[in-house]
């Protein structure tokens, strides 16, 4: 139900699709629609039909408030919609997100972009695929693992974060990039599509968390699994990271690129912290 509305937008047949009856959350920027719920009260009933012992946890049935606390016991992460404002203004970049935590840890991601035609999957130890075909991985391949922020595509998302504060941080860190230089800079409106385009090569480090616009686990969950078993690096931008616990989906920012030389790299530039 994704499809008809982004193919239809702009057209005589835009008429034809049903209200996305949009209700704003925390400010306009941050939003859902009718079909936000609907995705998600349809993936909702599928896993307890087929897994009714496993928890959920979805964006619009948490709504504004703290994501409910992630135990050991399986669970899965639901993002009926990513890219929720692209989606509504009939940009193509919007998708399905869904993420398997078994002991607080993604071990399954399962991403669609239906405008796209793309279907990710990763499965822990098993390596990640786009429609079928596995994903080769980024450590394997020289260019992609000798690439350094000069010479990378820098993906960033601002989020709905609107402060006069938040807004300076949020530039300061692309101000740095810049200044230090980069191939280009991409803002594709979809957090989790960006991590599958890292862990494809078609974008080289993608941030977030510079202010309070940092991502959920239902953001994170399934794409930072893709890029990992992509050999890509995933890891918080603004805090620490221990080896052998990985990536906490549960961060409020995070960075990722094809390599952990590039990523740690573009985290000291962006935060000031090297030149």
């Amino acid at each position: 139900n994704i499809y008809p509305h982004v193919d239809n937008k702009g057209t005589t047949s835009e008429s034809t699709t049903a209200s996305l009856g949009i209700s704003s959350k925390s400010n306009d920027a941050d939003f859902a629609t009718t079909i936000d719920i609907a995705n998600e009260k349809l993936v909702m009933e599928g896993i307890a039909t087929h897994f009714p012992s496993h928890k959920v946890i979805g964006e619009e049935e948490t709504g504004t408030g703290q994501p409910p606390v992630l135990t050991a016991d399986p669970t899965w992460i639901v993002d009926p919609i990513d890219g929720t404002a692209n989606f509504a203004n009939g940009l193509p970049l919007t998708c399905v997100s869904l993420g398997f935590c078994v002991g607080k840890k993604p071990v399954l991601g399962v991403v669609y972009a239906p405008l796209t035609c793309e279907l990710f999957l990763a499965v822990k130890g098993f390596g990640s695929y786009r429609n079928t075909c596995k994903i080769l991985s980024t450590s394997s391949n020289e260019e992609e693992a000798l690439k350094t922020l000069s010479n990378a595509i820098v993906c960033f998302e601002f989020g709905s974060s609107r402060g006069e504060q938040n807004v300076k941080k949020l530039v300061s860190g692309m101000e740095r990039i810049l200044q230090h230089g980069c191939r280009c800079t991409r803002s594709l409106g979809s957090g989790v599509l960006d991590m599958c385009y890292v862990a494809t090569g078609k974008l080289d480090v993608v941030y977030c968390g510079m202010a309070n616009e940092g991502w959920k686990p239902w953001d994170y969950c399934a794409g930072s699994l893709v890029v990992e078993e992509a050999g890509g690096f995933v890891r918080s931008l603004q805090g620490g990271y221990v080896e052998e616990d990985g990536f906490d989906i549960y961060e409020s920012s995070m960075i990722c690129g094809v390599s952990k030389a590039l990523v740690e790299e573009s985290r000291g530039v962006i935060l000031g912290l090297s030149k």
